[in-house]
Protein backbone atom coordinates (compact mmCIF):
# COMPACT_ATOMS: atom_id res chain seq x y z
CA UNK A 1 0.00 0.00 0.00
CA UNK A 2 2.89 2.36 0.76
CA UNK A 3 4.30 1.59 -2.70
CA UNK A 4 0.97 2.55 -4.26
CA UNK A 5 0.77 5.84 -2.34
CA UNK A 6 4.35 6.54 -3.41
CA UNK A 7 3.34 6.10 -7.06
CA UNK A 8 0.53 8.58 -6.58
CA UNK A 9 2.94 11.07 -5.03
CA UNK A 10 5.47 10.67 -7.84
CA UNK A 11 2.70 11.23 -10.40
CA UNK A 12 1.56 14.52 -8.79
CA UNK A 13 -1.83 13.06 -7.85
CA UNK A 14 -1.29 13.94 -4.21
CA UNK A 15 1.04 16.60 -2.76
CA UNK A 16 4.75 15.81 -2.56
CA UNK A 17 5.77 15.90 1.07
CA UNK A 18 8.81 13.71 1.16
CA UNK A 19 9.80 11.97 -2.02
CA UNK A 20 12.87 9.82 -2.05
CA UNK A 21 14.56 7.95 -4.83
CA UNK A 22 12.43 5.60 -6.85
CA UNK A 23 12.83 2.86 -9.42
CA UNK A 24 11.41 3.31 -12.88
CA UNK A 25 10.99 -0.40 -13.56
CA UNK A 26 7.60 -1.75 -12.33
CA UNK A 27 7.57 -4.30 -9.55
CA UNK A 28 5.54 -6.71 -11.66
CA UNK A 29 8.23 -6.80 -14.37
CA UNK A 30 10.87 -7.90 -11.85
CA UNK A 31 8.51 -10.44 -10.33
CA UNK A 32 7.75 -12.14 -13.60
CA UNK A 33 11.35 -12.11 -14.82
CA UNK A 34 12.07 -14.03 -11.59
CA UNK A 35 9.20 -16.37 -12.42
CA UNK A 36 10.66 -17.12 -15.84
CA UNK A 37 14.07 -17.83 -14.30
CA UNK A 38 12.49 -20.20 -11.80
CA UNK A 39 10.50 -21.91 -14.56
CA UNK A 40 13.68 -22.63 -16.49
CA UNK A 41 15.45 -24.22 -13.52
CA UNK A 42 15.62 -28.01 -13.94
CA UNK A 43 15.51 -28.46 -10.15
CA UNK A 44 12.13 -26.74 -9.81
CA UNK A 45 9.52 -29.32 -8.74
CA UNK A 46 6.71 -30.01 -11.17
CA UNK A 47 3.97 -28.73 -8.81
CA UNK A 48 5.65 -25.34 -8.50
CA UNK A 49 6.48 -25.22 -12.20
CA UNK A 50 2.79 -25.84 -12.91
CA UNK A 51 1.91 -23.14 -10.39
CA UNK A 52 4.13 -20.54 -12.06
CA UNK A 53 2.77 -21.37 -15.51
CA UNK A 54 -0.83 -21.04 -14.31
CA UNK A 55 0.02 -17.86 -12.40
CA UNK A 56 1.55 -16.25 -15.49
CA UNK A 57 -1.53 -17.15 -17.53
CA UNK A 58 -3.75 -15.56 -14.87
CA UNK A 59 -1.46 -12.51 -14.86
CA UNK A 60 -1.74 -12.09 -18.64
CA UNK A 61 -5.53 -12.49 -18.75
CA UNK A 62 -6.19 -10.09 -15.86
CA UNK A 63 -3.66 -7.52 -17.09
CA UNK A 64 -5.32 -7.53 -20.51
CA UNK A 65 -8.77 -7.08 -18.97
CA UNK A 66 -7.71 -4.17 -16.74
CA UNK A 67 -5.82 -2.48 -19.60
CA UNK A 68 -8.89 -2.56 -21.84
CA UNK A 69 -11.20 -1.23 -19.10
CA UNK A 70 -8.99 1.83 -18.65
CA UNK A 71 -8.72 2.30 -22.43
CA UNK A 72 -12.48 2.24 -23.15
CA UNK A 73 -12.90 6.06 -23.11
CA UNK A 74 -9.93 6.40 -25.50
CA UNK A 75 -11.25 3.66 -27.82
CA UNK A 76 -14.68 5.31 -27.82
CA UNK A 77 -13.14 8.60 -28.99
CA UNK A 78 -10.86 6.88 -31.55
CA UNK A 79 -13.76 5.18 -33.35
CA UNK A 80 -16.37 7.90 -32.58
CA UNK A 81 -18.80 5.29 -31.23
CA UNK A 82 -21.43 5.29 -28.49
CA UNK A 83 -21.03 3.74 -25.02
CA UNK A 84 -23.21 0.66 -25.84
CA UNK A 85 -21.16 0.05 -28.99
CA UNK A 86 -17.79 0.51 -27.27
CA UNK A 87 -18.82 -1.75 -24.39
CA UNK A 88 -18.69 -4.69 -26.79
CA UNK A 89 -14.88 -4.55 -26.70
CA UNK A 90 -15.20 -5.75 -23.10
CA UNK A 91 -18.49 -7.61 -23.52
CA UNK A 92 -17.40 -9.94 -26.34
CA UNK A 93 -14.40 -11.04 -24.26
CA UNK A 94 -16.54 -11.89 -21.23
CA UNK A 95 -19.39 -13.28 -23.34
CA UNK A 96 -17.12 -15.70 -25.20
CA UNK A 97 -15.47 -16.94 -22.02
CA UNK A 98 -18.81 -17.38 -20.28
CA UNK A 99 -20.28 -19.38 -23.17
CA UNK A 100 -17.29 -21.65 -23.90
CA UNK A 101 -15.69 -22.32 -20.51
CA UNK A 102 -17.71 -25.40 -19.65
CA UNK A 103 -17.14 -27.09 -22.98
CA UNK A 104 -13.39 -26.49 -22.70
CA UNK A 105 -13.55 -27.94 -19.18
CA UNK A 106 -15.17 -31.11 -20.55
CA UNK A 107 -12.64 -31.36 -23.37
CA UNK A 108 -9.76 -30.80 -20.92
CA UNK A 109 -10.95 -33.82 -18.91
CA UNK A 110 -10.71 -35.91 -22.09
CA UNK A 111 -7.71 -34.49 -23.94
CA UNK A 112 -5.54 -33.42 -21.02
CA UNK A 113 -5.55 -30.28 -18.89
CA UNK A 114 -1.93 -29.35 -19.68
CA UNK A 115 -2.43 -29.56 -23.45
CA UNK A 116 -5.61 -27.49 -23.22
CA UNK A 117 -3.87 -24.86 -21.10
CA UNK A 118 -0.88 -24.44 -23.43
CA UNK A 119 -3.05 -24.37 -26.55
CA UNK A 120 -5.18 -21.69 -24.91
CA UNK A 121 -2.14 -19.56 -24.15
CA UNK A 122 -1.05 -19.83 -27.81
CA UNK A 123 -4.50 -18.77 -29.11
CA UNK A 124 -4.58 -15.92 -26.59
CA UNK A 125 -1.23 -14.59 -27.81
CA UNK A 126 -2.23 -14.76 -31.48
CA UNK A 127 -5.55 -13.05 -30.72
CA UNK A 128 -3.74 -10.27 -28.88
CA UNK A 129 -1.52 -9.62 -31.89
CA UNK A 130 -4.59 -9.48 -34.15
CA UNK A 131 -6.32 -6.95 -31.86
CA UNK A 132 -3.46 -4.49 -32.33
CA UNK A 133 -4.05 -4.49 -36.11
CA UNK A 134 -7.84 -3.92 -36.06
CA UNK A 135 -8.85 -0.98 -38.27
CA UNK A 136 -12.50 -0.72 -37.17
CA UNK A 137 -14.43 -1.33 -33.98
CA UNK A 138 -16.10 -4.36 -35.58
CA UNK A 139 -12.73 -5.98 -36.41
CA UNK A 140 -11.48 -5.20 -32.89
CA UNK A 141 -14.49 -7.01 -31.44
CA UNK A 142 -13.86 -10.01 -33.74
CA UNK A 143 -10.21 -10.20 -32.68
CA UNK A 144 -11.22 -9.90 -29.03
CA UNK A 145 -13.39 -12.97 -29.64
CA UNK A 146 -10.32 -14.95 -30.74
CA UNK A 147 -8.37 -13.67 -27.76
CA UNK A 148 -11.22 -14.70 -25.43
CA UNK A 149 -11.28 -18.25 -26.83
CA UNK A 150 -7.66 -18.66 -25.73
CA UNK A 151 -8.32 -17.13 -22.31
CA UNK A 152 -11.30 -19.47 -21.86
CA UNK A 153 -9.16 -22.52 -22.61
CA UNK A 154 -6.63 -21.40 -19.99
CA UNK A 155 -9.27 -20.59 -17.35
CA UNK A 156 -10.99 -23.94 -17.78
CA UNK A 157 -7.82 -25.86 -16.91
CA UNK A 158 -5.74 -23.62 -14.62
CA UNK A 159 -7.52 -24.16 -11.26
CA UNK A 160 -7.90 -27.88 -12.01
CA UNK A 161 -4.13 -28.19 -12.57
CA UNK A 162 -3.48 -26.48 -9.22
CA UNK A 163 -5.97 -28.78 -7.46
CA UNK A 164 -4.41 -31.92 -8.92
CA UNK A 165 -0.72 -31.15 -8.22
CA UNK A 166 -1.00 -29.76 -4.66
CA UNK A 167 -2.26 -31.56 -1.51
CA UNK A 168 -5.60 -30.43 -0.14
CA UNK A 169 -4.11 -28.84 2.99
CA UNK A 170 -2.13 -26.43 0.77
CA UNK A 171 -5.03 -25.59 -1.56
CA UNK A 172 -6.16 -22.40 0.20
CA UNK A 173 -2.61 -21.06 0.42
CA UNK A 174 -1.85 -21.88 -3.23
CA UNK A 175 -5.05 -20.29 -4.51
CA UNK A 176 -4.20 -17.29 -2.35
CA UNK A 177 -0.91 -17.01 -4.25
CA UNK A 178 -2.86 -17.25 -7.50
CA UNK A 179 -4.80 -14.29 -6.12
CA UNK A 180 -1.47 -12.46 -5.86
CA UNK A 181 -0.84 -13.16 -9.56
CA UNK A 182 -4.33 -11.84 -10.29
CA UNK A 183 -3.61 -8.65 -8.36
CA UNK A 184 -0.25 -8.20 -10.09
CA UNK A 185 -2.01 -8.39 -13.45
CA UNK A 186 -4.68 -5.95 -12.34
CA UNK A 187 -2.03 -3.63 -10.88
CA UNK A 188 0.14 -3.67 -13.97
CA UNK A 189 -2.74 -3.26 -16.42
CA UNK A 190 -3.85 0.30 -15.57
CA UNK A 191 -0.27 1.60 -15.33
CA UNK A 192 0.84 -0.05 -18.57
CA UNK A 193 -2.37 1.06 -20.28
CA UNK A 194 -1.99 4.68 -19.20
CA UNK A 195 1.68 4.78 -20.21
CA UNK A 196 1.16 3.22 -23.65
CA UNK A 197 -1.89 5.32 -24.51
CA UNK A 198 -0.14 8.49 -23.36
CA UNK A 199 3.06 7.89 -25.33
CA UNK A 200 1.93 5.57 -28.14
CA UNK A 201 -1.59 4.33 -28.93
CA UNK A 202 -4.25 2.03 -27.55
CA UNK A 203 -3.12 -0.51 -30.17
CA UNK A 204 0.11 -1.04 -28.27
CA UNK A 205 -1.86 -2.45 -25.32
CA UNK A 206 -2.47 -5.73 -27.07
CA UNK A 207 1.17 -6.29 -28.04
CA UNK A 208 2.40 -6.42 -24.43
CA UNK A 209 1.14 -9.95 -23.75
CA UNK A 210 2.28 -11.52 -27.05
CA UNK A 211 5.97 -12.28 -26.29
CA UNK A 212 5.22 -13.56 -22.76
CA UNK A 213 2.50 -15.88 -24.11
CA UNK A 214 4.76 -17.37 -26.77
CA UNK A 215 7.67 -17.90 -24.33
CA UNK A 216 5.36 -19.67 -21.87
CA UNK A 217 4.03 -21.94 -24.61
CA UNK A 218 7.55 -22.87 -25.71
CA UNK A 219 8.81 -23.54 -22.18
CA UNK A 220 5.65 -25.38 -21.13
CA UNK A 221 5.73 -27.58 -24.22
CA UNK A 222 9.09 -29.06 -23.22
CA UNK A 223 8.70 -29.04 -19.43
CA UNK A 224 4.99 -29.44 -18.71
CA UNK A 225 3.72 -31.90 -21.33
CA UNK A 226 6.26 -34.70 -20.59
CA UNK A 227 4.98 -34.84 -16.98
CA UNK A 228 2.87 -37.83 -15.87
CA UNK A 229 -0.87 -37.37 -16.49
CA UNK A 230 -2.81 -35.60 -13.72
CA UNK A 231 -5.40 -38.36 -13.58
CA UNK A 232 -5.76 -41.83 -15.01
CA UNK A 233 -8.06 -41.86 -18.02
CA UNK A 234 -11.26 -43.81 -17.59
CA UNK A 235 -11.56 -47.08 -19.49
CA UNK A 236 -15.30 -46.64 -20.07
CA UNK A 237 -16.58 -45.15 -23.28
CA UNK A 238 -17.05 -41.40 -22.95
CA UNK A 239 -20.59 -40.08 -23.62
CA UNK A 240 -20.95 -37.48 -26.38
CA UNK A 241 -20.44 -33.84 -25.53
CA UNK A 242 -23.55 -31.82 -24.80
CA UNK A 243 -23.62 -29.80 -28.02
CA UNK A 244 -27.36 -28.97 -27.82
CA UNK A 245 -26.85 -27.57 -24.33
CA UNK A 246 -23.88 -25.52 -25.52
CA UNK A 247 -25.84 -24.02 -28.42
CA UNK A 248 -28.82 -23.09 -26.24
CA UNK A 249 -26.52 -21.62 -23.57
CA UNK A 250 -24.69 -19.54 -26.19
CA UNK A 251 -27.98 -18.18 -27.57
CA UNK A 252 -29.29 -17.43 -24.08
CA UNK A 253 -26.24 -15.47 -22.93
CA UNK A 254 -25.90 -13.61 -26.24
CA UNK A 255 -29.58 -12.63 -26.28
CA UNK A 256 -29.29 -11.35 -22.71
CA UNK A 257 -26.28 -9.19 -23.58
CA UNK A 258 -28.02 -7.80 -26.67
CA UNK A 259 -31.17 -6.97 -24.70
CA UNK A 260 -29.15 -5.17 -22.02
CA UNK A 261 -27.03 -3.09 -24.41
CA UNK A 262 -29.35 -2.35 -27.33
CA UNK A 263 -32.78 -2.12 -25.74
CA UNK A 264 -32.81 1.64 -26.39
CA UNK A 265 -32.52 1.23 -30.16
CA UNK A 266 -35.06 -1.62 -30.40
CA UNK A 267 -38.78 -1.20 -30.85
CA UNK A 268 -41.17 -2.29 -28.13
CA UNK A 269 -42.15 -5.36 -30.14
CA UNK A 270 -38.50 -6.41 -30.51
CA UNK A 271 -37.85 -6.01 -26.79
CA UNK A 272 -40.96 -8.04 -25.95
CA UNK A 273 -39.92 -10.76 -28.41
CA UNK A 274 -36.46 -10.80 -26.86
CA UNK A 275 -37.91 -11.27 -23.37
CA UNK A 276 -40.13 -14.14 -24.54
CA UNK A 277 -37.10 -15.65 -26.28
CA UNK A 278 -35.07 -15.42 -23.07
CA UNK A 279 -37.74 -17.26 -21.04
CA UNK A 280 -38.15 -19.91 -23.73
CA UNK A 281 -34.42 -20.54 -24.04
CA UNK A 282 -34.04 -20.76 -20.26
CA UNK A 283 -36.61 -23.56 -19.91
CA UNK A 284 -35.31 -25.24 -23.06
CA UNK A 285 -31.81 -25.30 -21.51
CA UNK A 286 -33.09 -26.96 -18.34
CA UNK A 287 -34.94 -29.60 -20.38
CA UNK A 288 -31.89 -30.28 -22.58
CA UNK A 289 -29.58 -30.63 -19.56
CA UNK A 290 -31.91 -33.11 -17.87
CA UNK A 291 -31.85 -35.34 -20.97
CA UNK A 292 -28.11 -35.12 -21.70
CA UNK A 293 -25.89 -38.12 -20.87
CA UNK A 294 -23.13 -35.77 -19.73
CA UNK A 295 -24.76 -32.34 -19.27
CA UNK A 296 -22.90 -29.11 -19.83
CA UNK A 297 -24.15 -27.87 -16.45
CA UNK A 298 -23.74 -30.36 -13.60
CA UNK A 299 -27.27 -29.80 -12.24
CA UNK A 300 -26.82 -32.62 -9.72
CA UNK A 301 -23.99 -30.72 -8.04
CA UNK A 302 -26.27 -27.71 -7.56
CA UNK A 303 -28.43 -29.78 -5.24
CA UNK A 304 -25.60 -29.36 -2.72
CA UNK A 305 -26.47 -26.18 -0.82
CA UNK A 306 -22.86 -25.21 -0.22
CA UNK A 307 -21.96 -25.66 -3.91
CA UNK A 308 -24.96 -23.69 -5.17
CA UNK A 309 -24.52 -20.77 -2.76
CA UNK A 310 -20.78 -20.58 -3.44
CA UNK A 311 -21.43 -20.30 -7.19
CA UNK A 312 -24.16 -17.66 -6.77
CA UNK A 313 -22.00 -15.58 -4.42
CA UNK A 314 -19.04 -15.77 -6.83
CA UNK A 315 -21.21 -14.40 -9.63
CA UNK A 316 -22.52 -11.58 -7.42
CA UNK A 317 -19.03 -10.59 -6.24
CA UNK A 318 -17.74 -10.12 -9.78
CA UNK A 319 -20.92 -8.35 -10.86
CA UNK A 320 -20.43 -5.59 -8.28
CA UNK A 321 -16.69 -5.41 -9.00
CA UNK A 322 -17.15 -4.85 -12.72
CA UNK A 323 -19.86 -2.24 -12.26
CA UNK A 324 -17.15 -0.21 -10.54
CA UNK A 325 -14.30 -1.09 -12.91
CA UNK A 326 -16.34 -0.03 -15.95
CA UNK A 327 -17.74 3.24 -14.57
CA UNK A 328 -14.91 4.67 -12.44
CA UNK A 329 -12.55 5.31 -15.42
CA UNK A 330 -15.30 7.42 -17.03
CA UNK A 331 -15.78 9.31 -13.75
CA UNK A 332 -12.04 10.01 -13.46
CA UNK A 333 -11.85 11.08 -17.11
CA UNK A 334 -15.07 13.05 -17.65
CA UNK A 335 -15.70 14.53 -14.18
CA UNK A 336 -12.31 14.80 -12.45
CA UNK A 337 -10.55 15.45 -15.81
CA UNK A 338 -7.53 13.27 -15.06
CA UNK A 339 -5.13 12.30 -17.90
CA UNK A 340 -5.21 8.66 -18.88
CA UNK A 341 -1.87 7.72 -17.28
CA UNK A 342 -3.10 9.12 -13.93
CA UNK A 343 -6.36 7.20 -14.27
CA UNK A 344 -4.33 3.98 -14.48
CA UNK A 345 -2.58 4.77 -11.21
CA UNK A 346 -5.83 5.46 -9.38
CA UNK A 347 -7.36 2.21 -10.65
CA UNK A 348 -4.39 0.36 -9.14
CA UNK A 349 -6.03 0.76 -5.72
CA UNK A 350 -8.17 -2.35 -6.25
CA UNK A 351 -5.38 -4.80 -7.18
CA UNK A 352 -2.99 -3.35 -4.59
CA UNK A 353 -5.52 -4.25 -1.91
CA UNK A 354 -5.97 -7.70 -3.45
CA UNK A 355 -2.20 -8.15 -3.44
CA UNK A 356 -2.03 -7.38 0.28
CA UNK A 357 -5.08 -9.34 1.45
CA UNK A 358 -5.23 -12.43 -0.84
CA UNK A 359 -2.34 -14.43 0.73
CA UNK A 360 -3.73 -13.89 4.24
CA UNK A 361 -7.19 -14.85 3.06
CA UNK A 362 -5.95 -18.19 1.68
CA UNK A 363 -3.92 -18.84 4.85
CA UNK A 364 -6.95 -18.15 7.06
CA UNK A 365 -9.14 -20.45 4.99
CA UNK A 366 -6.80 -23.38 5.71
CA UNK A 367 -7.48 -22.75 9.42
CA UNK A 368 -11.03 -21.47 9.88
CA UNK A 369 -12.87 -22.43 6.68
CA UNK A 370 -14.78 -20.29 4.21
CA UNK A 371 -18.01 -19.05 5.80
CA UNK A 372 -16.76 -16.15 7.94
CA UNK A 373 -14.23 -14.99 5.35
CA UNK A 374 -16.62 -14.99 2.39
CA UNK A 375 -19.42 -13.30 4.34
CA UNK A 376 -17.04 -10.67 5.69
CA UNK A 377 -15.56 -10.05 2.24
CA UNK A 378 -18.91 -9.36 0.58
CA UNK A 379 -19.93 -7.16 3.52
CA UNK A 380 -16.78 -5.07 2.94
CA UNK A 381 -17.70 -4.81 -0.75
CA UNK A 382 -21.16 -3.54 0.19
CA UNK A 383 -19.65 -0.91 2.51
CA UNK A 384 -17.20 0.21 -0.19
CA UNK A 385 -20.00 0.65 -2.72
CA UNK A 386 -22.05 2.72 -0.27
CA UNK A 387 -19.01 4.96 0.25
CA UNK A 388 -18.48 5.22 -3.53
CA UNK A 389 -22.02 6.61 -3.76
CA UNK A 390 -20.76 9.66 -1.82
CA UNK A 391 -18.31 10.73 -4.54
CA UNK A 392 -19.04 13.99 -6.36
CA UNK A 393 -17.36 16.50 -8.68
CA UNK A 394 -15.32 17.93 -5.79
CA UNK A 395 -13.87 14.61 -4.61
CA UNK A 396 -10.10 14.21 -4.64
CA UNK A 397 -7.98 11.40 -6.01
CA UNK A 398 -7.36 9.87 -2.60
CA UNK A 399 -11.11 9.94 -1.88
CA UNK A 400 -11.54 7.60 -4.83
CA UNK A 401 -8.42 5.50 -4.17
CA UNK A 402 -9.13 4.44 -0.58
CA UNK A 403 -12.71 3.46 -1.45
CA UNK A 404 -11.44 1.33 -4.33
CA UNK A 405 -8.87 -0.24 -1.99
CA UNK A 406 -11.67 -1.20 0.43
CA UNK A 407 -13.55 -2.84 -2.44
CA UNK A 408 -10.41 -4.76 -3.46
CA UNK A 409 -9.85 -5.96 0.11
CA UNK A 410 -13.39 -7.31 0.24
CA UNK A 411 -12.94 -9.12 -3.06
CA UNK A 412 -9.65 -10.68 -1.92
CA UNK A 413 -11.15 -11.78 1.39
CA UNK A 414 -13.97 -13.52 -0.47
CA UNK A 415 -12.44 -15.08 -3.57
CA UNK A 416 -9.75 -17.56 -2.43
CA UNK A 417 -11.80 -19.18 0.39
CA UNK A 418 -14.86 -19.44 -1.84
CA UNK A 419 -12.96 -21.14 -4.69
CA UNK A 420 -10.93 -23.39 -2.40
CA UNK A 421 -14.00 -24.61 -0.51
CA UNK A 422 -15.72 -25.71 -3.73
CA UNK A 423 -12.65 -27.38 -5.25
CA UNK A 424 -11.73 -29.17 -2.01
CA UNK A 425 -15.20 -30.75 -1.80
CA UNK A 426 -15.40 -31.79 -5.46
CA UNK A 427 -14.83 -35.50 -6.26
CA UNK A 428 -11.81 -36.24 -8.50
CA UNK A 429 -13.93 -37.02 -11.55
CA UNK A 430 -15.67 -33.64 -11.21
CA UNK A 431 -12.57 -31.45 -10.79
CA UNK A 432 -12.47 -30.33 -14.43
CA UNK A 433 -16.15 -29.37 -14.64
CA UNK A 434 -16.06 -27.72 -11.19
CA UNK A 435 -13.07 -25.63 -12.24
CA UNK A 436 -14.95 -24.71 -15.41
CA UNK A 437 -18.09 -23.82 -13.42
CA UNK A 438 -16.12 -21.55 -11.09
CA UNK A 439 -14.61 -19.69 -14.03
CA UNK A 440 -17.99 -19.60 -15.79
CA UNK A 441 -19.87 -18.00 -12.90
CA UNK A 442 -17.05 -15.51 -12.38
CA UNK A 443 -17.17 -14.45 -16.01
CA UNK A 444 -20.96 -14.49 -15.97
CA UNK A 445 -20.71 -12.07 -13.06
CA UNK A 446 -18.27 -9.87 -15.00
CA UNK A 447 -20.58 -9.94 -18.01
CA UNK A 448 -23.54 -9.02 -15.80
CA UNK A 449 -21.51 -6.18 -14.24
CA UNK A 450 -20.59 -4.69 -17.62
CA UNK A 451 -24.13 -4.93 -18.98
CA UNK A 452 -25.68 -3.68 -15.74
CA UNK A 453 -23.33 -0.69 -15.67
CA UNK A 454 -24.22 0.27 -19.23
CA UNK A 455 -27.94 -0.42 -18.76
CA UNK A 456 -28.48 1.47 -15.50
CA UNK A 457 -25.95 4.26 -15.93
CA UNK A 458 -26.80 4.83 -19.60
CA UNK A 459 -30.55 4.79 -18.94
CA UNK A 460 -30.43 7.20 -16.00
CA UNK A 461 -27.98 9.56 -17.73
CA UNK A 462 -30.10 9.64 -20.88
CA UNK A 463 -33.22 10.38 -18.84
CA UNK A 464 -31.61 13.18 -16.82
CA UNK A 465 -29.80 14.77 -19.80
CA UNK A 466 -32.76 14.84 -22.17
CA UNK A 467 -31.91 11.76 -24.24
CA UNK A 468 -28.15 12.26 -24.66
CA UNK A 469 -25.51 9.53 -24.82
CA UNK A 470 -22.32 9.65 -22.76
CA UNK A 471 -20.30 10.58 -25.86
CA UNK A 472 -22.21 13.93 -25.84
CA UNK A 473 -21.09 14.70 -22.27
CA UNK A 474 -20.09 18.26 -21.40
CA UNK A 475 -19.36 19.87 -18.03
CA UNK A 476 -22.94 21.08 -17.72
CA UNK A 477 -24.05 17.43 -17.53
CA UNK A 478 -21.92 16.80 -14.43
CA UNK A 479 -24.91 16.57 -12.06
CA UNK A 480 -26.62 14.01 -14.32
CA UNK A 481 -23.39 11.98 -14.46
CA UNK A 482 -23.00 11.93 -10.64
CA UNK A 483 -26.63 10.93 -10.10
CA UNK A 484 -26.32 8.12 -12.65
CA UNK A 485 -23.13 6.93 -10.96
CA UNK A 486 -24.80 6.88 -7.53
CA UNK A 487 -27.82 4.93 -8.78
CA UNK A 488 -25.53 2.35 -10.40
CA UNK A 489 -23.34 1.95 -7.30
CA UNK A 490 -26.40 1.84 -5.03
CA UNK A 491 -27.83 -1.08 -7.00
CA UNK A 492 -24.45 -2.83 -6.87
CA UNK A 493 -24.37 -2.34 -3.07
CA UNK A 494 -27.73 -4.13 -2.80
CA UNK A 495 -26.34 -7.04 -4.82
CA UNK A 496 -23.28 -7.24 -2.55
CA UNK A 497 -25.54 -7.25 0.51
CA UNK A 498 -27.61 -10.08 -0.98
CA UNK A 499 -24.39 -12.02 -1.59
CA UNK A 500 -23.25 -11.52 2.02
CA UNK A 501 -26.60 -12.78 3.34
CA UNK A 502 -26.48 -15.85 1.10
CA UNK A 503 -22.87 -16.56 2.01
CA UNK A 504 -23.73 -16.51 5.69
CA UNK A 505 -26.30 -19.26 5.08
CA UNK A 506 -23.94 -21.69 3.36
CA UNK A 507 -23.33 -23.63 6.57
Amino acid sequence: MLLYIGLLVQSNLVPRRCVGTHHERPLSFTTFILSFVLMLQPSLSRPWFSFFLVAIGVFLATMDSSMVNVALPTIMRAFATTLPQTEWVALIYLLTITVTLLIWGRLADRLGKRKMYLLGMLVFGLGSAACSLASTLFLLVVCRFVQAVGASMMMSSGPAIIKMVFPVHQLGRTLGLIGVATSLGLMSGPVVSGFLIHFYSWRALFLVTVPISLICVAVGWFRLLPAPPLASPSSRKQPPLDWPGLMIWALLVTLTALLATHYGSWSGEMVLAGLFGFVGLFFLLIAAEQRAAEPLFPLALFRDRHYALAMICAALSFTVLFVVLILIPFYLDYVLRLPVDRIGLVMMAVPVAVFVVAPSSGWLYDRIGARLLTTGGLTLCCLALILLCLLDARSGVMDVAWRLALLGAGQALFLSPNSASVLAAAPPQQIGITSGMLATVRNLGMLAGVTLAGLVFGGVFSWLSGGLDLKDFTLEHGAAFITSLRVSFGLAALLALAGAILSGRRG
